[in-house]
């Protein structure tokens, strides 16, 4: 039984392989949960560019603001912009049937994406949107080819220009995306840019996990608990020990 469980999980390695998408090298997204000033930033840029479509369904507002360290009445004011309740969740208005018709599919919710990506992942991906003409939206993503969302940021970063190169696979010359360069057109300089998706990145790792902190924090009290216990049971066993050695 055993042999032949080996053999199936053989088996189904090229399937996972195609399933995980191309290979394509992932940058450190370096996002530090401890910067409240990033966390902040990062769900301005969510709330302003992301919302519209992609919505966090077991996120509440409320939670967000006390954890990220916006004071509430400022959080109502100023990022919640459709009337919802502060104590609601973080809910877009888009119909599920018309968002497949625009997009094809129905955009993600967000609320798990940093668990189930990675951080890593979501930086690279959101630098990596590329003009193509081909596209419906006008752009490519060297990490998810064929994305069928529109570079939301664009404004920001401006018109991202794909370096290309003519490369050899399979016996054929075909050209690939080594580079991307922005036509200069966009708002924010390359370095103010890259941390704005930092930032974005780092928000969206605290919604992965809200009690990621705390749960660290707490993990650390334990071991030492343990740590404690245990010299203390190491004394504890010699002195009742001691009249039988």
């Amino acid at each position: 039984m055993m042999k032949k469980l080996v053999i199936g999980l053989f088996a189904l390695l090229p399937t996972f392989a195609m399933a995980a998408g191309p290979s394509v090298p992932l940058m450190d997204a370096g996002n530090d949960l401890t910067d409240k000033a990033s966390l902040q930033r990062g769900a301005k840029l969510f709330m302003n560019y992301c919302l519209g479509c992609h919505q966090m369904q077991y996120q509440r507002y409320e939670r967000t603001f006390r954890d990220i360290g916006i004071p509430t009445e400022i959080g109502e004011a100023e990022l919640i912009f459709d009337g919802s309740k502060v104590g609601g969740h973080i809910l877009n208005a888009m119909e599920e049937d018309d968002a497949a018709k625009w997009f094809g599919a129905a955009p993600p919710d967000l609320t798990l994406v940093a668990r189930v990506r990675g951080a890593d992942w979501i930086y690279t991906y959101l630098k990596s949107f590329y003009k193509d003409d081909s596209r419906p939206f006008g752009v490519n993503n060297t990490v998810f080819p064929l994305v069928g969302m529109p570079h939301v940021l664009q404004e920001l970063q401006g018109l991202p220009m794909p370096i290309t190169e003519e490369v050899e696979e399979h016996g054929k010359t075909v050209t690939k995306v080594v580079g991307i360069k922005t036509d200069g057109s966009g708002e924010m300089s390359t370095d103010e840019y890259d941390q704005a998706v930092r930032d974005l990145t780092n928000f969206l790792a605290y919604v992965g996990e809200p009690s990621r902190l705390q749960s660290e924090a707490l993990g650390i009290k334990v071991l030492g608990f343990l740590v404690i216990l245990f010299i203390l049971a190491f004394f504890l066993k010699k002195e009742y020990w001691r009249d039988v050695h």
